[in-house]
């Protein structure tokens, strides 16, 4: 079940498919109001009409989609955006940051998406996998999904949409990644600069992320902020004093 603020208007969608053989359940992010319907992050390539099922529940539906942000490049966040694009009459805007602009925009190649990390994942592949998806997920690797950017948006930014979304530079997971502070319902969108782990609040994910001293800085940034809630993209949701288990995290 989503869980929701209904107060704020700020859900948390549980978006899951089999990936790699394995359950893997992310957590995008819906936030609206009269005027505006924003969606923070996009899942893995395929997964639109997972989407429309999450947005159901809501009264929501792709095509009302107003903004998009993407905190960062990586697959599992901007795999979706071509498709959501196309079933767009009125497509949303599209707002990531400078770093992240370029990649996202297919001038360069997804910085993870090394030939090393290619062979590496074909070798995980089961045995079982029909060869037809094993070729279409290589693919897809090798050819990752590419939408332009309608927006860069700045560290320290407020956006004047669904009462003030704060934009928060966390790079370290990778160079340009973007966290969000929803500012009536205090609640942090974190997206990958910190996961859940059997219910803890833990940092970013040593083996995913780029430059792990400099994702070390980035929450001792979020640290300083009087945040409510935390949803993590993945893990999901975490309320448990927030502020001191960042301030652990920090001292840990």
């Amino acid at each position: 079940m989503n869980q929701t603020n209904h107060a704020s208007h700020i859900h948390m969608l549980n978006i899951s498919s089999i990936v790699m053989g394995k359950t893997d359940t992310i957590h995008p992010v819906l936030i609206h109001d009269s005027g505006h319907v924003i969606l923070v992050d996009t899942g893995y390539p395929g997964q639109s009409s997972k989407f429309s099922e999450a947005l159901a529940p809501y009264g929501i539906d792709i095509q009302d989609i107003t903004h998009v942000i993407l905190t960062h490049q990586d697959l599992d966040h901007i795999g979706s955006l071509p498709a959501m694009l196309e079933q767009a009459e009125h497509p949303p805007e599209v707002l990531a940051s400078a770093q992240e602009k370029p990649y996202i925009e297919g001038e360069r190649m997804l910085l993870k998406i090394t030939p090393e990390a290619i062979r590496a994942a074909e070798a995980m592949i089961p045995a079982d996998v029909p060869e037809a998806w094993k070729q279409a997920f290589l693919s897809t690797l090798k050819n990752p999904p590419q939408s332009p950017v309608s927006r860069v948006i700045h560290d320290g930014e407020l956006l004047p949409l669904c009462g003030g979304i704060q934009v928060i530079a966390t790079p370290g997971h990778t160079p340009g990644h973007l966290s969000l502070f929803h500012v009536p319902s205090r609640t942090l969108i974190a997206a990958d600069a910190l996961r859940v782990v059997d219910g803890r609040l833990c940092g970013p994910d040593p083996e995913q992320t780029l430059d792990m001293p400099l994702a070390a800085e980035s929450i001792r940034k979020l640290a300083a902020l009087d945040a409510e809630a935390v949803i993590c993209y993945h893990g999901g949701m975490y309320r448990n004093q927030v502020s001191q288990a960042l301030r652990e995290l920090i001292s840990g």
